[in-house]
């Protein structure tokens, strides 16, 4: 084998694993009904909207519904073609696999050439099972699935001194999200500001060139930020603003409660500590910022996806920092303080889930959902709980309870979601769904929980 390829197959042998791990995360909780929230049915929804190419109307979020007026993330357009090969909301949990993993070649190769084959293996797994991407994977398909492994090129990209590239992968950034404008600004002020470590000489010429691209990536950020926020999502919201600016609670409620204070140890220990001496720390304050003066607690932990995007950011900086540094003495250090914070939280990640053999087997509750969804024909519309709402869309328009919607052709109730609050479900899907739309279901199946009624008059 050629000494100056193993970094890059141990690279691509680290992402192949962590894309098949997460795949295998994603079977796990599909057979399992899984349903942390309804994102994966919406953006099955989007997806099945762009592989027609049409706009992204999802009913799940009102009758009409344009999801550009929720998130700016024009970047879901990729998602048509998948969708079109395989119409389940199963390739989308196998694309976010897929991109997780992919993530990891381009950081796993650079420590390996960095720090050896040895220590780079460590830093590569730290990475790709750590605590912010193992939480994004459980809770299932979302934008930033895309933004993970753009960040990881991208700084990649400036520590190996290639400015255009870097530039390059960075500036997508703003298509995923809103709020990245405001960190690829950041990233571009620390890319003017100075070269990477481990660089003593920096010719004039590329020097100019870097600055230059550093400053025109700040611009770059900063237009789309605002042009999303304060143009494009009041464009196409209903209510013609930005969706979530009241969720925000302002500066007075930064510091508490205690478990924002608990990311941000998570982060600094990711770091390997030696990280806080490079820059790219910077990069963590604009996603830290909107997600601590929030007032939604998911927000502020770990158990979300919302710490996904900070991984390349944190793993990069300790790299950086260890650049130029004596480390034959040392060197094991902070990759292991960095794995050692994701093996701290012990069962409650999300990959212990695996260690189950239950985990890996149908239940009768999974036979009877699975019944529901092949009794639903082509093109129909049904109003769903959470459970069913992935597995429904590729068959059928789904519409959730919480919104008012047109009489749909079905009704399905779970018995075992907590939808319902304190009072339960209906014992009778039917007669709800009667009383509900004002036209006539029938009780079409009822077993392991799950209750399917139809419109009569449809006959």
């Amino acid at each position: 084998m050629d000494a100056t390829r193993r970094p890059s197959y141990l690279a691509a042998a680290t992402a192949v694993l962590a894309a098949g791990i997460y795949s295998l995360l994603a079977y796990v909780q599909w057979i399992g009904l899984v349903t942390p929230s309804w994102d994966l049915a919406i953006f099955s929804q989007l997806a099945k909207a762009y592989s027609t190419c049409s706009p992204p109307i999802v009913p799940l979020k009102g009758e009409g519904f344009n999801l550009l007026g929720d998130h700016f993330h024009p970047i879901l357009v990729l998602l048509g073609p998948v969708w079109a090969l395989w119409p389940s909301p199963k390739a989308l949990l196998v694309l976010q696999a897929v991109l997780f993993g992919l993530s990891a070649f381009p950081l796993t190769r650079l420590a390996a050439r960095r720090q050896g084959l040895g220590w780079g293996a460590v830093f590569g797994v730290a990475y790709a099972f750590s605590w912010g991407l193992q939480p994004a994977a459980a809770v299932q398909f979302h934008e930033i699935a895309f933004a993970v492994p753009l960040f990881a090129f991208a700084l990649t990209a400036h520590l190996e001194g290639r400015p255009r590239a870097a530039a390059a992968w960075a500036a997508a950034l703003v298509f995923v999200k809103a709020d990245l404008g405001l960190t690829v600004l950041v990233f571009g002020l620390v890319m003017a500001w100075r070269r990477p470590r481990g660089f003593m000489v920096e010719p004039l010429a590329v020097e100019r060139m870097r600055r230059r691209l550093g400053f025109g990536l700040a611009i770059w950020g900063v237009v789309w930020f605002v042009l999303a926020t304060y143009v494009i999502l009041p464009a196409f919201n209903p209510g013609g603003e930005y969706a979530y600016s009241d969720r925000l609670a302002g500066l007075l409620q930064f510091f508490v409660p205690a478990e924002k204070w608990l990311t941000v140890v998570m982060l600094v220990t990711s770091t390997g500590l030696i990280g806080l001496r490079s820059p790219l720390v910077l990069l963590v304050l604009p996603t830290l910022i909107w997600r601590f003066i929030g007032d939604v607690p998911a927000y502020w932990g770990h158990r979300w996806h919302y710490s996904a995007v900070l991984m390349p950011v944190v793993f990069a900086a300790l790299l950086d920092g260890m650049a130029g540094r004596p480390t034959l003495r040392w060197r094991w250090l902070p990759p292991v303080l960095a794995a050692a914070t994701t093996l701290a939280l012990g069962p409650s990640m999300s990959l212990a889930r695996l260690t189950d053999p239950q985990s890996y087997r149908g239940t009768e509750r999974w036979e009877a959902a699975m019944a529901v969804v092949s009794m639903i024909p082509e093109g129909s519309t049904v109003e769903s709980d959470p459970v069913l709402m992935a597995p429904l869309v590729p068959r059928a328009e789904v519409y959730a309870f919480q919104n008012d919607n047109p009489a749909p052709d079905f009704v399905v109730v779970d018995e075992g979601t907590p939808t319902w609050g304190p009072e339960g479900p209906p014992p009778d899907a039917a007669v709800w769904a009667s009383q509900r739309h004002q036209v006539p279901y029938e009780l079409l199946f009822d077993s392991a929980g799950f209750q399917l009624a139809g419109r009569v008059d449809l006959g």
